[in-house]
Parts: structure tokens; sequence; C-alpha cells
């Protein structure tokens, strides 16, 4: 195997990294909510009901936001039905997921967990069923400091400050024929900008983000992204990307995800871009991809009308795991346009997380990434020159070798993420830092395996977990490394 080459200039910068590509979602869907965050009698619960030891696990993520409460829930969904005395809340049917809803967790208790998660929010109006005057009153309860209606009611509700939630969702994948009440590109700009205006009337200080194409594989694409910001352009902030992947029977495919979220993001920076000389205007429209994960979308049962049903509960892989990886550095490597990315979802439903009813709660293998992403990618995204071998796969030309860099100057440290999607053969690296001057090597990081297939378990839950090799030591300038097949790594490099 040909030696791989990997130039970091530390003048060739991208971007800032936004923290806020390190958040999540969860929805009133499965047992995201019920028995994930929430479940009053559990052992690890407090006083809310909240689940300790989950939100330990969230906060070693070190998530940003949470989006809430959808998803495809939000479209049909009442926000009033969730605040006031639970005894008084009714329980509704929930068309969107074919679930019973208790309304027993809604948005003060939302803003309650958040808190303690260590969590900013992201939440979602509804512009399936609701109005844009129902999206500016669910805005005046959480973040209108007194003496109306709703923000009163909201202090009657134990909730004295604002809220102060400063992002918010107009709507949720509204091009979708399985949404309540899809809506087609025109009226759905129309709706939206309504709801965009009343909502900056309300708070002018809130950012909103507009519906994008639900999916590379709508008819519409991208026809319905240009539509809606023609309608949207100055009153939205940013517009949403969805994309889920799953293995389709080959696992070289499946390992090159990264290539096609990496053309998806281009396309819609090109339709913002195109509607930004249309409107003839300054103003530079970012990307909020707001949903993102690997998805096993074609392995879902039916079930019947129940609360919190076991729903859409992936049991990820380390082959899952190491194309999770390669979308998370996607992001990083398009940190210049993309401000905002919620890892879908955040416990229990295609989620790193993952508990059983009154016992415990383990890492999934996709955990390990996220936290690693969320941990040592927060700084200045670096473009590397990388020359690496090419294979060909569904998305075209492939790079065998992977890499995405963050410089963090106030911590003096670089760290390089490499995944290595080569079957066959270990791969020789030459890292070339020379424009950094000295470094030191203090850690490398590895998620790697025999077995492809491994996943975490309540019986076996480090099956699937990450080790650290040994680091080259002394202070250099070019690393000589070899990385072995199928592998994500974390490499960390102190800046003398």
């Amino acid at each position: 195997m040909e030696k791989v080459k990997i130039y970091l200039e530390k003048d060739f910068t991208l971007a800032e990294v936004d923290d806020r590509i390190y958040s999540s979602f969860l929805e009133h869907l499965g047992r995201a909510i019920y028995e994930g965050i929430y479940e009053p009698g559990h052992p690890c619960a407090d006083e809310n009901g909240f689940r300790r030891d989950v939100l330990e696990l969230i906060r070693e993520l070190r998530v940003s936001h949470v989006r809430y409460p959808g998803g495809n829930f939000v479209s049909g969904y009442d926000w009033k039905d969730g605040i006031g005395p639970k005894e008084n809340r009714p329980t509704r049917l929930d068309l969107a997921w074919k679930s019973i809803e208790p309304n027993q967790f809604g948005i003060d208790e939302f803003v309650d967990w958040s808190k303690k998660a260590g969590t900013e929010i992201m939440a979602a109006v509804n512009l399936g069923t609701g109005s844009p005057r129902d999206a500016g009153e669910m805005l005046e309860y959480c973040n209108f400091p007194g003496g109306t209606y709703w923000s009163d009611l909201r202090i009657k509700n134990g909730h004295k400050d604002p809220h102060n939630i400063k992002l918010w969702c107009l709507g949720n994948e509204m091009d979708g024929d399985w949404q309540i009440c899809q809506l087609n590109a025109v009226d759905y700009g129309k709706k939206a900008r309504e709801a965009a205006k009343i909502m900056k009337w309300v708070d002018d200080s809130v950012e909103l983000v507009v519906c994008g194409s639900a999916s590379v594989l709508q008819k519409t694409y991208p026809e319905w992204d240009r539509i809606v910001l023609e309608h949207t352009y100055d009153e939205a902030d940013y517009l949403s990307m969805h994309r889920y992947y799953e293995n389709e029977g080959n696992d070289l495919d499946f390992l090159a995800s990264f290539v096609d979220m990496d053309d998806f993001i281009n396309t819609i920076v090109s339709t913002c871009d195109y509607v930004k000389a249309v409107k003839r205007s300054r103003k530079r429209m970012m990307i909020s991809f707001d949903e993102w994960n690997v998805w096993y979308q074609k392995k879902q049962t039916p079930h019947d009308w129940m609360q919190a049903p076991h729903l859409i509960e992936d049991q990820y892989s380390l082959l899952d795991a190491l194309v999770f990886a390669g979308l998370g550095m996607t992001l990083i490597n398009h940190a210049d346009r993309v401000k905002i990315a919620c890892l879908a979802q955040l416990v229990n439903v295609i989620a790193p997380i993952f508990t059983e009813k009154g016992g415990k709660a383990i890492r999934q293998s996709t955990f390990y990434p996220f936290k690693y992403l969320s941990q040592y990618g927060r700084g200045t995204v670096l473009k590397p020159v990388s020359k690496s071998p090419m294979v060909e796969t569904r998305y075209g030309d492939t790079p065998l070798l992977y890499p995405a860099a963050v410089y963090n100057q106030g911590a003096e440290e670089l760290t390089l993420f490499c995944l290595n999607i080569n079957q066959n053969e270990d791969m020789p690296v030459e890292l070339d830092l020379r424009s950094f001057g000295r470094l030191e090597m203090i850690e490398h990081i590895v998620m790697d395996g025999k077995e492809l297939r491994a996943a975490n378990t309540f019986a076996d839950e480090t099956r699937v977990c990450p080790h650290v090799e040994k680091v080259v030591a002394g202070e250099k300038n070019v690393y000589e490394l070899m990385l072995p097949k199928l592998s994500f790594h974390v490499i960390r490099f102190k800046v003398k």
C-alpha cells in the first residue's frame, strides 16, 4: 500500500467551529422521552423524574443544544397540552408515530431538564396543524418577561424567569407526504414567512430555521429549497438539512456515506447562494443540519396504539460507528456554512445512549465518535491537503483515508481525526505538520476491531469501545504512522 501524505498548514483555515454542530434531538417518539430521559420511579430518577444516569452520559457528550419536541411529532402537537398541572393535561393520539401521548412532559419540563443536562434548547413550532399565531404565542409563553396572558401563565406554572429560548425551527419536513398537513413549497414558504414575522415581533433576538428538503430522495429536491428561500430569505437565519444512511448490502458503499453528505451540503450551499444572488442580498444563508445519523429505516415494524412503544431502537455496530465518524467529520469540514447540526436522536431512538426500563443506561458504539468529535473538535478548522488512494463507490471517487483537523489555539492543541475505510490493508501515513513548529503527540485514540458487526448490549456494554495507542515519543513536526484497516482515529498534539 502506498503511503498516504497529509499536510496541515497553520494558515490554511476554513472557519471556527460553531459549538452548536455538537447538538442533538429529542422527540416524543418511542422511548426517547418516556423511559428515556424521564422515568419517575426509576432508582436513578431525581425529584423531577429525570434519570440521573442518562443526564450524566449526556453531559459526557458535551451536547450543545437539543432540538425539541420534534420531528414529525411536532406537526400535530398542541404545545398547550403539555403545560400546567399534570393531572389536568389531556391524553392524545399521536398520529405521527401511532402512539398514545400522555402529555406528562412538556416545554416547562424540558427547560428544567436542559438546565440539568447542561444544554441549550432548539425549539420547534407546529406549522402543520398549527398556525403562525400559535407559534407566536408559544414564543411569548417561553420568552416574554411578564404582564401578558401567555407570559403570566408561564409564571403561574412555576417559571418566573423567561425560558429565553433563542433558536427555533419553523416546522419539520413539511415537504414529506408522511407529514401531518404536508405543504407544497410555496404554501410552506408563505406560512413560514408569516410565522417568522410574528415571532421576531415578539422577540427580535431569536434565530429561525426554515425547512429544507426532508431528503435528497424527494422529487422536489432541491427546487423546494430554492422556492422556500425565495419566500423566507429575509426572515430566516438558517435552512435545515436532513439525511440518514443505512447499509444496503455493500459495506464499502456504506463506509463512503461521507462523500454523499459532502455532495448534499455542497448542493444546498449552492442553492442558498443562488437565492442570495436573485435577492441581491448581502446576507449569507447558513445551514442547520438538524437531523443526521445512521438509521435502518427498512427494518422498522408496525405497532399498535400504546404509550412509549419500543420504536426505532437500532443497535449500533462497530461498522455503524465508523460510518457515523465520517459523517461527523464531514460536518466539521463544512464549518464555514454548517453552523448547527443535531444528531437524531439522543436516547433510545436511533441513539448513542440506550436504556432499559427500571434498569441501566449504556453507551452504544456511536457514543464514542460523537464524544471525541465534541470534545476535541472545537477551534479553527484547517483544510488538509491529503494524497490518498481512491476507490470507486456508489457515490463516485472516494478517498480510502479521510481527514479532518481542528486547531485549538487557546489550548495550544492540534487534533487530527482520520477515518480509514480500506477493507484489506493497514495504511502507512505521513503527517507533515512543519508549519506548527515542534509538536508533541499527547494522545492517540483508536476505534477498530475484527468484528464489524459487534455491538454493545446490556450484558456486554463495552464490547465496542475505543482504545489508546502508544504515542510517538519526542518533539517532531513530521510523523510516520500505520493506521489499521477499517478504523477511526483521534490524534492529538501539543503545539510547542
